[in-house]
């Protein structure tokens, strides 16, 4: 019977599908595939502790188009509702591309099924013992995800441009943004010559740091072709590429006029500015993308996804966030600067130059700099920043990757602390973005905190983002809802505790179920980011202070210091307990959260003695030598920090008085046996 099918149509059979517990729509039951295929966003949202098995030959379509898949699974598919249920083990190939779709059935699967198909009738038919399965299509979903799929085609070229930088992201400056008004001012012989101050300076300051950025104008490029690069001997990318890999050469796409031509424009400009050239045999080619951006402009982004895949992870140590930016605040001004066309004034190993090629309509280049989407970039510019700044770093300028921030206790020293800076890149060649500088600011936006003179503030516009949202539909938007929490947790007292009932939707297999208990604690969190707290940094020789919340599914803390009888928090953390730890008794939860804290906020303990105030008897348990197990592994682990006991006391700040409420359960009773001498030892008898 063809049902509610509306005919005549020409659309595909578009089903929904159980696959490893979940129920996943938009699956595409094609009968011209030779493989199962999962898209990777599709087995990324799913969650599950799978390894893929390596799987070394590429896919292509039928008009020739090749992609790499990351490797194969195996996972349960159940087609059929109720009884006439059935449930097949699949193979499937997975491949990280944008599709309309979630899963691909092919001839593979349908063979194991025994399925007969009939696009006529929006059906799959499949035999259940002596009875007939079938699973229906959905005739609107298969034409959303036709109109989809269209627009997808044509906009490919765009979304594989960002997602071949996913491991490498490319510099910006959303990282680095001043708060507060600016004025712009001119440093070189040219109107256009300009870069910005902060606008509230003293006259004295403001003219003192007009006249030292037009003495270092230098340091500033206006023109791509002011940039005279890093001289190689100091520091130059090497790709260290697999010699076991071997070489993929992409085809060349055609993109379409308007594309076509921005890519040209764009190729124009790194000839001129001597960051490619042309090249006669090139070893890897890559595909040029292009990524649209505002005011109808394009970004030119190479594809380097192959030629990533065949390089090992430098394991060059990044800077830890939270220092960065606990050093920071408490400063009275910042200078925040953008180097300009950073990576490229990194020189590229000549031995490398054709690996890294690109093919156009107009013929084929390679870069003799570093370019951005490739693999490791990122440590290599970290690694050239930290040789350069190694005297100032920790004193009075801060870097992560791109991000370049002066800071000054006192104003009076700021245009000092400049000199210096601009003294070591005017030494090493390195050029800054005139146009993405701003000097002497009192605040601003550091790797997603503002810092100021007064501590660290919660960043407005990711608290917006949580407001704003509506209340959850499905998992994915559970995902997004933790994720901005995970940004803030910082911040958020009993942040596990109060985002639990989240994080239990997305631990369910069933069907997705918004419950009034999960609203409920959605509208109280929207509520608490409403205020929230100010936090400051330690100062050296401080003695911080630890409180300990354990609850019955989370365990919570806050690290504080204390100056004048004030209490000031640093840092709230927390997690949701796992597994056997819910059953831990409760002096072995309080220990395990003081564990936790010394692995997270480790620099902490290390610099600083700990007072760990509780009504939990730590300090004796964990002294104990006759304690076992677990706490005496844990006992060692805490040995190496200087950490100090003693009751808790009277919670003065209300931040922090928030946080204790309805978190901690008190100290364990010591129990009293009475015993009437009935059964002893030595015999039994009436009396005590």
């Amino acid at each position: 019977d063809v049902g509610e099918v509306e005919r005549p149509h020409n659309d595909a059979l578009m089903i929904t599908a159980q696959v490893s517990g979940y129920e996943v729509q938009r699956v595409f039951v094609d009968t011209g595939s030779s493989v199962n295929v999962i898209f990777y966003d599709c087995l990324k949202r799913m969650e599950l502790d799978i390894q893929l098995t390596p799987l070394h030959t590429s896919l292509f379509g039928f008009n020739g188009s090749e992609v790499t898949p990351l490797g194969e699974a195996m996972l349960a598919v159940v087609l059929g509702e109720g009884d006439l249920r059935k449930v097949k083990m699949v193979r499937f190939v997975v491949v990280d591309v944008e599709s309309a779709y979630n899963v691909i059935l092919g001839r593979p699967t349908l063979n194991a099924f025994q399925a007969v198909v009939s696009t006529y009738h929006m059906k799959l038919k499949f035999p259940v013992g002596d009875q007939v399965g079938e699973a229906r299509g959905d005739q609107n979903l298969s034409r959303t995800c036709y109109q989809i799929a269209v627009k997808t085609n044509q906009r490919a070229e765009v979304k594989e441009g960002k997602k071949s930088m996913s491991s490498e992201k490319r510099p910006r400056n959303s990282d680095l943004e001043p708060h507060g008004e600016l004025m712009e001012i001119q440093i070189g012989e040219t109107e256009e010559q300009t870069t910005k101050i902060g606008k509230d300076l003293r006259n004295e300051l403001r003219d003192q740091l007009i006249a030292l950025l037009k003495e270092f104008r230098d340091v500033f490029a206006f023109t791509p072709e002011e940039l005279t690069g890093i001289d190689p001997t100091i520091m130059e990318h090497k790709l260290n590429v697999d010699p076991l890999r071997k070489p993929v050469k992409q085809r060349l796409r055609h993109h379409g006029g308007e594309i076509d031509k921005a890519i040209e424009v764009e190729v124009d400009k790194l000839l001129r500015a001597g960051h490619v050239k042309e090249i006669q045999f090139p070893d890897w080619i890559s595909n040029t993308v292009m990524v649209r951006k505002a005011l109808n402009k394009w970004r030119s982004c190479i594809n380097f996804r192959d030629l990533n895949l065949a390089c090992p992870k430098d394991h060059y140590p990044l800077p830890r966030i939270d220092q960065l930016v606990d050093s920071t605040a408490g400063c009275e001004l910042l200078s925040m600067m953008d180097a300009s066309q950073g990576y490229h004034q990194i020189p590229l190993a000549p031995e490398d130059q054709s690996k890294v090629s690109f093919v156009t309509s107009k013929g084929t280049y390679c870069y003799v700099v570093m370019p951005f989407g490739l693999k490791n970039a990122g440590a290599t510019y970290q690694r050239l920043m930290d040789r350069m700044f190694k005297s100032q770093i920790g004193r009075n300028i801060k870097v992560y990757v791109d991000d370049i921030l002066v800071k000054s206790k006192s104003s009076a020293s700021h245009s000092g602390d400049l000199r210096e800076t601009f003294k070591t890149l005017r030494a090493f060649g390195m050029k800054l973005n005139p146009s993405k500088c701003a000097f002497g600011v009192k605040a601003g936006r550091f790797l997603g905190y503002i810092v100021t003179e007064r501590g660290i503030e919660v960043n407005r516009e990711k608290v917006k983002a949580i407001l704003d949202m509506a209340s959850p539909r499905n998992i994915r938007d559970v995902q997004v809802l933790t994720g901005r929490i995970a940004g803030l947790s910082r911040f958020i007292a009993r942040a596990a505790e109060r985002s639990f009932p989240f994080f239990k939707l997305l631990k369910k297999k069933s069907a997705f179920l918004w419950s009034d208990k999960a609203q409920m604690a959605f509208d109280k969190l929207k509520e608490f980011f409403g205020e929230l707290p100010l936090l400051t940094k330690p100062e050296p020789g401080d003695e911080l202070v630890l409180y300990i919340s354990v609850g019955s599914v989370s365990l919570s803390l806050v690290l504080l210091r204390e100056e004048g009888g004030v209490q000031q928090p640093i840092y709230y953390t927390s997690r949701v307990l796992q597994g056997a730890e819910a059953r831990y008794s409760e002096i072995e939860k309080a220990a395990l959260t003081l564990v936790i804290t010394t692995r997270k906020l480790r620099p902490y303990f290390l610099n600083h003695v700990v007072l760990v105030r509780t009504n939990f008897q730590l300090g004796e348990t964990l002294g104990r030598p006759t304690v076992s197990g677990r706490l005496v592994k844990w006992a060692v682990e805490l040995s190496e920090y200087s950490i100090k006991y003693e009751p808790r006391r009277a919670i003065k700040a209300q931040a922090l008085a928030d946080f204790i409420q309805e978190g901690t359960k008190g100290e364990e009773k010591k129990w009293v046996m009475h015993v009437d001498g009935s059964s002893a030892a030595k015999g039994s008898s009436l009396g005590i």
